[in-house]
């Protein structure tokens, strides 16, 4: 069989096809230490467990569930989203969960873009933007980020461009990969910024509770507009990636039209899944607070080991990750194999996030101090 054309476009993922050689060098005995990609190795709060495991027991638990998540969760998401956010939300009408936020991503893109479109994408960004743009067929017009500008998009410069063809704008803040925030002032900027030039922007929002103690919506409490929506995750927050549960939040119109994609792409998230994640959602702050000193603990390891790399890095990230400088004269590649091949350790190269990431390694927080201190002990060596 001949594969369609749009697969000409993409590549596999590169974590996938990375975790795959570090598996065969484990399994040819390397005691691999990854640093490299944002999976927590957390447990989710014990709530969460339980409800998942009451909710085995219950007579529908195995049946079909609502296209549009049970009542329950999104009242729960309704009320999360007021607790942290301070921001009103109709659970029956602005708010669709999702099988995690990557799956989003396709359903927003497929619901707006036609072959031709342009999409503007950050740089450096999450590559899925860009191989969801490509495999639909729209054009990527790539914004670049500059530490400079604490990598946030030039809006002025950007005003300037021929905007008439682009139909989506992806943003991420707290901004994986460089770990920066964006002020109120920004979102409500790029709020009438997308209006302006009718276009849809969608906020990224992964990453809000994760070492940031101010946690942001660039959604507006005086009325949702049509030109911004925002999709969120218990993946990072919650140690629940593995359980595939995103949030997607927004103007009924906007919400109507992407159900329209995801009713005919699924038949409903596990019952069990969605009443863990209900729990999960009516925490208090103290479960943020009680996971950040553990990242905070972390992240204060992984300086040690930036140091030792003879790279440059900023204090003030938040989010999963640390993202440092590389030496003058070394790329990303020269490190990240140095390391993966010489001292057995994997860790993320810049480039894979765009062009504007050459020049920049990643390191992930989901380890333990005590993996991280034998990471530092080879570097060393």
């Amino acid at each position: 069989m001949i594969t369609a054309k749009r697969l000409d476009t993409v590549q596999e993922y590169y974590f996938s096809k990375k975790l795959r050689e570090v598996a065969d060098l484990r399994a040819k005995g390397k005691p691999i230490i990854n640093l490299g990609v944002g999976s927590p190795d957390l447990a989710p709060p014990p709530a969460v467990i339980e409800a998942l495991n009451k909710a085995l027991e219950e007579n529908a638990a195995h049946q079909y569930q609502p296209y549009k998540g049970i009542t329950e969760l999104r009242n729960a998401i309704a009320g999360f989203y007021k607790k942290f956010y301070d921001l009103k939300l109709d659970p029956d009408t602005e708010i669709l969960p999702l099988m995690g936020s990557k799956e989003g991503i396709m359903h927003i893109s497929m619901t707006f873009l036609n072959p031709g479109d342009e999409v503007l994408l950050p740089n450096p960004g999450y590559p899925t933007y860009s191989s969801v743009s490509k495999l639909l067929d729209a054009k990527e017009r790539n914004y670049e980020l500059k530490a400079e500008n604490d990598w946030l998009p030039d809006l002025d410069k950007l005003a300037k461009e021929d905007l008439s063809k682009v139909k989506i704008m992806w943003v991420n803040y707290p901004h994986m990969p460089t770990g920066s925030v964006a002020p109120d002032s920004f979102f409500e900027k790029l709020t009438n910024f997308a209006e302006k030039h009718k276009i849809l922007v969608v906020n990224d929002n992964p990453y809000s509770f994760i070492q940031n103690d101010h946690p942001r919506s660039i959604l507006r409490k005086a009325g949702l507009s049509d030109y911004v929506m925002e999709l969120n995750s218990l993946s990072k927050s919650f140690n629940m990636a593995g359980w595939r549960v995103g949030i997607l939040a927004g103007s009924q119109k906007n919400i109507n039209a992407v159900l329209k994609v995801k009713s005919n792409m699924d038949s409903g998230m596990f019952y069990p899944v969605q009443a863990g994640a209900v729990e999960a959602l009516k925490l208090s702050d103290s479960w943020f607070v009680e996971i950040n000193k553990i990242y905070k603990a972390r992240k204060k390891k992984a300086m040690e080991l930036i140091s030792a790399l003879d790279c440059e890095v900023s204090d003030d990230q938040v989010g999963l990750f640390v993202w440092a400088r590389t030496p003058k004269g070394k790329t990303s590649s020269d490190i990240v194999d140095d390391l993966l091949y010489n001292k057995d350790i994997f860790i993320a190269p810049g480039f894979i996030f765009g062009s504007q990431g050459e020049g920049y390694i990643r390191f992930s927080l989901c380890a333990t101090e005590d993996v991280m201190d034998k990471a530092l002990k080879r570097i060393k060596e």
